[in-house]
C-alpha cells in the first residue's frame, strides 16, 4: 500500500491534471456543475454495480471516476471563487468532527445506535428544522424510504422488535387485499405503497439493505431469463411461440446452473 505521502502527491498529480484539463481540452472547458450532474451520477450507479458484483478492481476504477468529478465541481466552484478543493476538504473535516463529540468531545457513544441518535440530535441543533431535510428528493423512491426510516429511527421514532414490524407487513397487506376485492385502483396503488415501505421497514430490521436485496434479484431474474432465450435460440424456438411449460424447464435449469 501507498504511504500518506504518496497518497497526498497522487491526489495533488490529480489537481494538476485537473487545471491542465481545464485550460487545453475542449470538453472539459465547456463543463458546468450542471452538465457534469447526470454524468455523476451515472458514475455513482456505476460504482454501485461493481460493489455488489464484489470485483475490487472495477471499485477501484469506479472511486478515481466519482473522484475525478469531485475534484472538477471544486475547480468550477474555484474559477468563481466560490470555493475550491482546501474548503470543501476542511467543510467535511469539521462536520465530522462536530458530528463525533465521541472521538472529538466529551461525549459517551457506547453503540452504533447512540451514534446515530447523536448525529440526528446535533444536526438539529445545527439548525435543521426537520431530521428529514437531509433526505435527498431526487433518491430512487426504495432508497428514500429507506433513508427515511434510518432518519427517524436516529431520533427514537422506531419500533422496539422485528416481530412488530412484520405484524405491521401484515396488517398493510390486508388493507392492500381488502382494496384489491373493491377494484379502486387508487387506494390499491395507496396501500401497495404502504407494503413496500414496510418492507423496505422490516429489512431494516432483518439488517438487510433493500436496495441491494433487489437488484441482487433483478440481477438474478436476467441472468436466468437470458438463459432461457439461448436455449430457446439453440433449439431454434421463439419465447413467444412457446408455452410456459416449455419455458419453465429451461427456467430450472438456468437455477441449478447458478448453485
Amino acid at each position: 500500500m501507498n504511504s500518506r505521502e504518496q497518497q497526498i502527491l497522487a491526489f495533488d498529480r490529480l489537481l494538476d491534471i485537473m487545471d491542465d484539463l481545464r485550460e487545453q481540452c475542449p470538453w472539459d472547458r465547456k463543463q458546468t456543475m450542471e452538465s457534469l450532474r447526470h454524468l455523476t451520477i451515472e458514475e455513482t450507479y456505476e460504482l454501485g454495480d461493481a460493489i455488489l458484483n464484489n470485483d475490487l478492481n472495477e471499485i477501484k476504477k469506479e472511486l478515481g471516476d466519482l473522484l475525478l468529478h469531485i475534484v472538477f465541481y471544486a475547480k468550477i466552484g474555484s474559477e468563481t471563487q466560490d470555493f475550491d478543493i482546501a474548503d470543501v476538504s476542511n467543510e467535511i473535516c469539521e462536520k465530522l468532527i462536530n458530528r463525533h463529540p465521541h472521538i472529538y468531545g466529551d461525549v459517551d457513544a457506547e453503540d452504533e445506535d447512540a451514534v446515530k441518535r447523536n448525529w440526528e440530535n446535533i444536526k438539529l441543533k445545527e439548525g435543521k428544522k426537520s431530521v428529514l431535510e437531509g433526505v435527498p428528493l431526487s433518491l430512487p423512491a426504495l432508497v428514500k424510504a429507506n433513508r427515511i426510516q434510518e432518519k427517524v429511527a436516529g431520533v427514537g421514532f422506531d419500533w422496539e422488535q422485528p416481530g412488530q414490524v412484520f405484524e405491521k407487513l401484515q396488517e398493510e397487506l390486508g388493507e392492500l387485499q381488502a382494496e384489491i376485492n373493491v377494484a379502486d385502483t387508487d387506494n390499491i396503488e395507496n396501500e401497495f405503497g404502504d407494503v413496500l415501505f414496510s418492507m423496505v421497514n422490516y429489512a431494516r430490521f432483518l439488517g438487510i439493505n433493500p436496495e441491494n436485496a433487489l437488484e441482487r434479484t433483478n440481477k438474478k431474474f436476467m441472468q436466468r431469463f437470458q438463459y432461457l432465450e439461448s436455449k430457446a435460440k439453440a433449439h431454434c424456438k421463439s419465447l413467444k411461440d412457446m408455452s410456459l411449460a416449455e419455458m419453465d424447464v429451461f427456467w430450472e435449469e438456468a437455477k441449478k446452473v447458478e448453485s
